[in-house]
C-alpha cells in the first residue's frame, strides 16, 4: 500500500504513535473510494443497542442481518465499518480484511435512565477480529463522565500499545444540558476538544447549531464570534481538534432528506472536516437508495 502525500501528512500529526497504530490509521484512510484523499465516510451500526432492533432495522428489514451491513459498506466503497462485538463477529470470517473495521467497545440502551454506557468488548476482541481501531463513547456533562473518561484512558492505552487506532464518539449530555445544549456550538467544540485531549485519533461529534449554551462561554463568543453559517460552525469544530491536526467526522443524526444531508456534507467539506459517519440515514433506506446517497456523499468529498 503506497500512501499518498495527504495520508503521509495526516500520519505525521500523530507523533507519539507506533508503526502499528499508524498502519491501522493508514488502512482506514486508504480504503474505499475516498482512499488517499484524507476524507472518510464510515458506516456505524450500533443503533440496535441504543434504540432497539425494530426502531433501528424495521424500516429496512434486510439490515437485521449483519452481513447485509458489511455488504453495504463494501459496495458503497466506504473507509470503514463500525459496530459492536456481535455484529462484527457475525461476518468476521466472510469479510476478513475486506474493509477496515472499528469495534465499538461500549454502548447504552433505551431501557436505562442513566447517562452512562457499559463496556461490551475488549481490546483482545478487536485484535482477534482483525479490527483497525476501537471505538468508545463518552458523555461530557454526564454524572458519569469522569468514569467514562477513565475507562477510555485505560482502553486507549491498551489499544495503542498493540497498534490499534482509537475513535471517540464525544456526545455531550447530562443534567445541565437540554436538547439545545447537546448540539450547541460551544458544547460541541468543547466535546471535540476533550476527545482530542484524551488521545483520540478520530473524533466523532454531532453537527453543531448556532446556539451558545454555557454561560461562562457566552462572553468569549461575543468578543470572538463565529459567523452564523454552517461552514463557519464546522470550521470552529475542526479548530477545536488541535487546529485541524486530529481527524474529525460528523454524525448524520436522525433521519432526514437527501438534499439536507448533502447540504450538510458540503459544509463539512468546505470547512475542512474529514468526513461523515452515516448510520441510520444510510442503512434504513433500501440498498439501492442507500448506495445512491453514499455515492453522492463520496462525490462531494472527492472534489
Amino acid at each position: 500500500m503506497r500512501l499518498t502525500p495527504k495520508v503521509q501528512e495526516i500520519l505525521s500529526w500523530y507523533e507519539s504513535d507506533n508503526p502499528g497504530t499508524k498502519a491501522n490509521l493508514a488502512r482506514i484512510l486508504m480504503a474505499g473510494k475516498l482512499g488517499g484523499t484524507g476524507r472518510m465516510v464510515i458506516l456505524p451500526v450500533d443503533q440496535g443497542f441504543e434504540h432497539g432492533p425494530a426502531r433501528s432495522f424495521a424500516p429496512n428489514p434486510a439490515a437485521y442481518d449483519p452481513r447485509y451491513l458489511f455488504e453495504l459498506a463494501l459496495e458503497a466503497g466506504l473507509n470503514a465499518y463500525a459496530a459492536p462485538l456481535g455484529m462484527i463477529e457475525a461476518g468476521a470470517a466472510t469479510y476478513a480484511s475486506a474493509i477496515p473495521t472499528i469495534l465499538k467497545m461500549n454502548s447504552s440502551n433505551s431501557l436505562s435512565t442513566t447517562k452512562d454506557q457499559g463496556i461490551t468488548a475488549s481490546v483482545g476482541d478487536a485484535l482477534r477480529l482483525g479490527c483497525s481501531a476501537i471505538g468508545f463513547t463518552i458523555y461530557p456533562g454526564s454524572e458519569y463522565q469522569f468514569e467514562m473518561i477513565e475507562e477510555l484512558r485505560e482502553l486507549a492505552e491498551e489499544a495503542k500499545s498493540v497498534g490499534l487506532a482509537v475513535v471517540v464518539w464525544s456526545y455531550p449530555r447530562g443534567p445541565m444540558l437540554d436538547k439545545v445544549g447537546e448540539t450547541a456550538l460551544d458544547i460541541c467544540a468543547y466535546a471535540a476538544h476533550m476527545a482530542a485531549l484524551i488521545g483520540a485519533h478520530i473524533i466523532k461529534v454531532k453537527p453543531p447549531t448556532s446556539a451558545i449554551s454555557l454561560d461562562a462561554a457566552k462572553k468569549t463568543y461575543q468578543t470572538s464570534p463565529v459567523a452564523d453559517d454552517s461552514v463557519a460552525r464546522f470550521k470552529h469544530i475542526v479548530n477545536a481538534c488541535f487546529g485541524g491536526r486530529r481527524l474529525v467526522v460528523f454524525s448524520g443524526g436522525e433521519a432526514k432528506g437527501t438534499e439536507a444531508i448533502l447540504e450538510e456534507v458540503r459544509a463539512i467539506h468546505a470547512a475542512g472536516g474529514n468526513g461523515s459517519i452515516m448510520g441510520r440515514n444510510a442503512f434504513q433506506r433500501s440498498k439501492e437508495d442507500a448506495l445512491a446517497l453514499l455515492a453522492a456523499i463520496i462525490n462531494v468529498y472527492k472534489h
